[in-house]
C-alpha cells in the first residue's frame, strides 16, 4: 500500500471546463445570423416614390387670438389656414323654454389645400368654419342631385259654394236689475 496523497479521478467537469463550454456556446450564438430585421431594414425607404420634403412653412400667432399658418412640400402639396376671433350672438334656451340672446367669442377658420394624387389628378379644397358651420368647397366633392318636381295643382271647381243665410232681425234682450244698498255697492 502506498502512503501519501491519492487523486481520485471523476467524470465531473472542472470549473475551467465549464467556463470554456459557456464561452464556446456564446461565440456560436453571436456568430449565427439573426432572424430579426435591423432598424434600417425595417424602415427602409421606398424608392418607388421620391422623398417628400417640406420646402416652405410659416406660422404667425397674434395677441388678439388670430393666427395664420401655411406650408408647401416638394410634391407641390400646399396648405394654408387663417383663424380669427369673432363675437357671435347666440340664442340660449333655458329649462322653461325662455330664449335669451348672448354675445360670445368664437373662432372662424378659413383655409385651402392643394395636392396631386398618385394618378396625376389635381385637387383643390377650400373651407370656411364659422357660426354657419363647416362649409367645404371643391370640384371633387360630391353634390346632391337637384330634383325639379311639379307641385300638384288643386282642382278648380266651376260651381259656387253655398253661402249661409244671414238673419237681419234683432234678438230681444232681457232687462237686468242689480240691487244696490244705497251706498253704491252691489248686493248679492
Amino acid at each position: 500500500m502506498q502512503k501519501g496523497i491519492s487523486y481520485i479521478q471523476t467524470n465531473r467537469p472542472t470549473t475551467t471546463m465549464k467556463l470554456f463550454i459557456i464561452a464556446a456556446v456564446l461565440a456560436v450564438a453571436a456568430a449565427a445570423p439573426s432572424s430579426y430585421k435591423t432598424y434600417e431594414k425595417t424602415y427602409e425607404k421606398d424608392y418607388k416614390y421620391p422623398e417628400i420634403v417640406v420646402t416652405g412653412q410659416s406660422d404667425e400667432r397674434n395677441l388678439d387670438g388670430s393666427s395664420r399658418w401655411n406650408y408647401a412640400q416638394s410634391d407641390y402639396a400646399t396648405r394654408e389656414e387663417t383663424q380669427e376671433q369673432k363675437k357671435f350672438v347666440v340664442t340660449k334656451v333655458d329649462d322653461y323654454g325662455k330664449e335669451t340672446k348672448e354675445e360670445v367669442y368664437g373662432n372662424t377658420n378659413k383655409g385651402s389645400s392643394y395636392w396631386v394624387s398618385p394618378e396625376g389628378e389635381k385637387f383643390t379644397l377650400t373651407w370656411a368654419a364659422d357660426d354657419a358651420g363647416f362649409q367645404p368647397a371643391g370640384a371633387h366633392l360630391p353634390v346632391a342631385p337637384v330634383h325639379v318636381y311639379e307641385l300638384p295643382v288643386a282642382p278648380v271647381h266651376e260651381y259656387e259654394l253655398p253661402v249661409a243665410p244671414v238673419h237681419e232681425y234683432e234678438l230681444p234682450v232681457a232687462p237686468v236689475h242689480i240691487p244696490f244698498n244705497g251706498k253704491g255697492y252691489k248686493i248679492y
